[in-house]
């Protein structure tokens, strides 16, 4: 079969051992492609994170953007892959196996492939096609998309459409498209005791008996049911830890991580509002540090879920379904834009796990869907 540039991509930016904020290259390999399209681009670089933004067309036309990430997560214990995760292989089921091959270099060399085809069927498009990559997704996620999107707010820059590459599909390529996603809160709890000898509770005040009641019913509560777009709010208790390191001591201080997933039904203030309410209630002496990872976003049925869908079920005859369910992505940032933010990509059941795995028809199949919305939406 001959050999298809979106693998040829793939498997050169694989290669790339850019475990995040290390981008390896991979931005640069992308601007190699892209430059003799007559890119114009800008490097937004932060500590050790690396951005490109880069665009082709005029900067006032309707702007469509393909967003994602070229850092990945450690691989893990080698010994546990088929092959070694950083050498690109494809085994004789057309399974192509890599560290990032689905989150998300596949999707980034769909994007750029797809990207380049257009533009050289179409010189002179109409609109502006734009690309935003960051180094900086899969770890703290603080210097990455989020800045760059702040400079280009504050420079009034214009988006109207954008598609995040990440793995979004279920079972099948495109069988579903994230048009939006919860908000994602963490409370860093500490409940403060007195410490003490076990054999004299009477002279200590134990935080981990104290907290026990207020979990429970943290845990029990319902903080809402949903809507027709987002499923009910979750609570879920990431760390807990206590203890002096000795079987005999009643701890100081008990540390509790958790986190919040939550819907449009709600804001980050209302849920830090309750929280504080339940601890008060059961007189707990506390210190509550909270982290803010996303607000909760959603693009409506209109324009670019409707190009997309019809895309899809051009090419795999399938009829994909809309949902908000999983973790955040950087499309909570692009949303602040006010645009029309999608996410679509390829299945997602291998990521972050050894062996992650991708089809070669898939990431074919992939560049294909995506230069159709291009065709759709500006020709």
């Amino acid at each position: 079969m001959k050999s298809q540039p979106v693998i040829e991509l793939t498997q050169q930016l694989i290669t790339r051992k850019s475990i995040s904020p290390d981008d390896q290259g991979c931005q640069a390999l992308i601007m190699e492609r892209l430059a003799p399209l007559g890119f114009t681009f800008e490097n937004i670089d932060i500590g050790q994170t690396k951005n490109l933004w880069a665009y082709h067309g005029d900067v006032n036309d309707e702007t469509f953007i393909f967003a994602g990430h070229t850092d990945v997560v450690p691989a893990g214990d080698e010994e546990q892959w088929y092959y070694p995760p950083f050498t690109p292989t494809i085994d004789e089921q057309g399974i192509l196996y890599g560290r990032g091959v689905a989150d998300m270099k596949g999707g980034v060399a769909a994007m750029v492939c797809a990207a380049e085809d257009y533009i050289k069927q179409h010189p002179h498009h109409r609109g502006r096609i734009g690309f935003l990559l960051t180094s900086d997704e899969e770890a703290s996620a603080t210097d990455g998309t989020v800045k760059v999107v702040e400079k280009l707010m504050a420079r009034h820059e214009r988006v109207d459409y954008c598609i995040v590459g990440e793995p979004s599909s279920d079972k099948l390529l495109g069988d579903q498209i994230k048009n939006g996603r919860r908000g994602s809160l963490t409370g860093n709890l500490v409940i403060h005791g007195v410490q003490g000898h076990v054999a004299y509770p009477d002279l200590a005040d134990n935080p981990i008996h104290r907290f026990a009641p207020a979990l429970y019913e943290l845990i029990t509560t319902e903080w809402d049911n949903g809507n027709d777009y987002f499923p009910k709010t979750t609570m879920q208790i990431a760390n807990i830890h206590g203890g002096a390191g000795a079987e005999n001591v009643i701890p100081a201080d008990l540390q509790i991580q958790f986190n919040f997933r939550y819907s449009s039904e709600l804001t980050d203030d209302i849920i830090k509002q309750r929280v504080d309410a339940i601890l008060t209630k059961h007189q707990l002496n506390y210190s509550l540090n909270w982290r803010l990872s996303g607000k909760p976003f959603l693009t409506s049925q209109g324009t670019l879920t409707q190009i997309a869908s019809q895309a899809i079920n051009e090419y795999t005859g399938l009829t994909t379904k809309l949902s908000t369910s999983g973790g955040t992505s950087d499309g909570r940032f692009i949303a602040q834009i006010g645009c029309q933010v999608i996410e679509l990509g390829v299945t997602n059941s291998t990521i972050h796990k050894v062996n992650e795995q991708v089809a070669v028809q898939d990431l074919i199949v992939l560049k294909q869907i995506y230069q159709r919305i291009l065709e759709k939406l500006f020709d």
